[in-house]
């Protein structure tokens, strides 16, 4: 049931109060790995994506590529699958619903939609940006199975608007059919806080730089009910591999490398039941 309509589990798991964790994978290993480990779902990351590809966020990531990758995903494990895609890969409502329609065609349980743009990385106008939501949330209800549209503003975390605008954006976005909402690294946990208390969907937090600093609980209490982590997790990985690359080229020095979980232990995580 869960691989071929992920749609109700993934919905179901969005709880208000008693948020679940969006386990953000970058490839099928990491992916079962998180599986076996206890996620209830995977998302994906379009930074760490782009890293395994060899080049930097933002906007270096094609539809296609994304797509492919969001798909592997899904064939990793049995878990619900949503994809981190960026503005939905045009400036057009019409490339929104398309991007859409071709993630439920791809087996995804949902997808995250922002509200800024590439290359300039900067917000779409707000009747624009509501409209984008509007036309991706239409095709969302007319896809053959249950499915999950995220709408993102992205302005504070970037610096181009305020958490009032935010706020504006999140319940315009609401209205327009998105069935969850967020908003990245806002300036203070009590922003959470009021964007919870507001919205009549569901909010997803990102737990990284000073947020992955707050336990659980405390999104709990917040009433946020997703709890993403973006490419924190993979950024992790990175400084896993940058310190033991440093200490093995600049000192000769391989102790970083008795760190590492051993081999039938991986393979046990990698052996998620089908």
């Amino acid at each position: 049931m869960t691989r071929h309509d992920p749609g109700p589990a993934f919905r179901a798991l969005h709880r208000p109060g008693n948020p679940f964790i969006l386990a953000n994978a970058w490839d099928a290993g990491s992916a079962r790995l998180l599986a076996g480990l206890g996620a209830e779902a995977i998302g994906t990351s379009s930074a760490a994506h782009a890293f395994t590809l060899g080049r930097p966020d933002g906007g270096t990531v094609t539809r296609d590529e994304a797509l492919a990758h969001g798909a592997d995903l899904v064939a990793a494990t049995p878990l619900p699958v949503s994809g981190d895609f960026e503005n939905g890969f045009g400036d057009a409502p019409e490339d929104c619903a398309e991007t859409v329609r071709l993630s439920v065609e791809a087996g995804l349980a949902g997808i995250s939609i922002e509200d800024t743009g590439f290359p300039a990385k900067a917000p779409y106008p707000f009747a624009e940006a509501v409209e984008r939501i509007r036309a991706a949330a239409a095709a969302a209800r007319a896809a053959p199975r249950d499915f999950v549209l995220c709408a993102r503003a992205d302005g504070v975390m970037i610096g181009a608007y305020d958490m009032e605008e935010a706020l504006r954006r999140c319940l315009a976005y609401a209205e327009a059919g998105a069935d969850c909402v967020y908003t990245p690294l806002p300036p203070d946990m009590s922003d959470i806080v009021r964007l919870c208390a507001a919205s009549p969907v569901p909010v997803n937090a990102l737990a990284a730089g000073p947020y992955a600093n707050i336990p659980r609980a405390d999104y709990a209490s917040a009433g946020v009910a997703r709890i993403s982590l973006g490419s924190a997790l993979a950024r992790v990985t990175h400084r896993v591999i940058h310190d033991a690359a440093q200490a093995m080229f600049d000192q000769g020095d391989f102790t970083p490398l008795t760190h590492g979980i051993g081999g039938g232990r991986i393979d046990r995580l990698l052996a998620v039941p089908e």
